[in-house]
C-alpha cells in the first residue's frame, strides 16, 4: 500500500457528518498538518475572517461528549478544556492559506480528493436510491419487502458515530 493511499484512507476516517455537514476537527486536522492543535487554532485565530461560520464551527459540549469516543481521547476523569473547531471542506480549503508549508499543502490536496470522493459516493447512493423508487413503481408489490430492504441499505445512518464506508455520522 503506497504512502498516498494510507493518507487517503486515514483522512477518510476523519471525515464527520456534524449538523448536517461533512467536516474535519482541528486535533484531526493538525495531526495531519504536522503542527500542534494550539498552532493551527491560532493561526486560525490570527485570520478569523477567512473563517465565516460556513467554513468552521465551534461544537458545542454535548457534541464533544457525546462524540469522545469518536474524536477527542481524554484520560479518564479529564474534561475537554477547549471544544474542538469543525471545518466544512472550504474551511479546510482556507486553512491552506494560512498554514503555508509543504506538508500542509500536501495534506490539503489529499483532504480535497477525500471530500471529492465522498461527493461522489453520496451521489452515486442517490442515484441508485431514485433507480431502486422507479423499479418500485414499474414492478408488483410482490417485492415490496425487497425494495424496503434496498432502501433500509441506502439510508445514511442517524446514530452519533456510525461509520458509512470509512466515513462517520455524527447528528446532532
Amino acid at each position: 500500500m503506497t504512502k498516498q493511499m494510507i493518507l487517503e484512507e486515514t483522512i477518510g476516517k476523519k471525515i464527520y457528518f456534524i449538523r448536517g455537514h461533512k467536516v474535519m476537527l482541528d486535533n484531526d486536522l493538525a495531526q495531519l498538518y504536522g503542527v500542534s492543535t494550539k498552532t493551527l487554532n491560532q493561526a486560525v485565530k490570527r485570520n478569523l475572517k477567512r473563517f465565516p461560520t460556513d467554513f468552521m464551527f465551534r461544537l458545542t459540549k454535548n457534541e464533544s461528549l457525546g462524540s469522545r469516543s469518536q474524536f477527542v481521547t481524554l484520560k479518564r476523569g479529564q474534561n475537554i478544556k477547549y471544544l474542538p473547531h469543525a471545518f466544512t471542506e472550504q474551511g479546510v480549503a482556507m486553512l491552506s492559506s494560512v498554514l503555508n508549508s509543504d506538508r500542509a499543502i500536501m495534506v490539503n490536496i489529499q483532504i480535497m480528493r477525500a471530500f471529492t470522493k465522498l461527493r461522489e459516493m453520496i451521489s452515486t447512493h442517490k442515484d441508485l436510491q431514485r433507480k431502486i423508487e422507479a423499479m418500485e413503481k414499474k414492478y408488483d408489490r410482490q417485492f415490496k419487502s425487497v425494495f424496503d430492504a434496498l432502501r433500509g441499505l441506502l439510508e445514511l445512518p442517524r446514530e452519533t458515530g456510525t461509520k458509512v464506508k470509512g466515513f462517520v455520522s455524527h447528528s446532532s
